[in-house]
């Protein structure tokens, strides 16, 4: 019994380490160390914000109009795609009612309300600060 205690001991040890080792390599991203004392906000921020919103070629102003003309067109799905870009853009630019203006024509055509929509200046405000910090 002893011999049997001691080699499934080491295996489990081992396994630890492993464990410890990829939680070391993972580590937590730039936004998750921001918002670590805020878990609402990193929600909120997670699925709607770029995190590097200067690799997008258009501005806030095109992809708001390029939704609305696709909403007119009857194509919910696009539009709310574009949307959904918009109010991301809107976060990089710190417009906190484009966000909310974005997001609720988003969450209308989805039927999907984001996190966003319950805490927009708070998220808006953390977002600012990622980019300040990080871009």
């Amino acid at each position: 019994m002893g011999l049997f205690s001691w080699i499934f001991k080491k295996e489990k040890k081992k396994e630890n380490k492993v464990k410890e080792e990829v939680e070391k390599e993972t580590g937590l991203t730039e936004l998750e160390k921001l918002c670590i004392g805020d878990l609402e906000v990193f929600d909120a921020l997670k699925d709607t914000m770029f995190l590097n919103p200067r690799k997008i070629d258009i501005s806030l102003e095109d992809a708001v109009s390029k939704a609305k003309e696709l909403e007119k067109a009857k194509d919910t799905l696009r539009a709310a795609i574009w949307y959904k870009i918009a109010g991301g853009l809107a976060i990089y630019k710190g417009n906190v009612s484009k966000v909310k203006e974005c997001f609720s024509k988003y969450a209308e055509l989805t039927k999907i309300r984001p996190k966003i929509l319950e805490i927009p200046d708070k998220a808006v405000k953390m977002a600012q600060e990622y980019y300040k910090k990080y871009l």
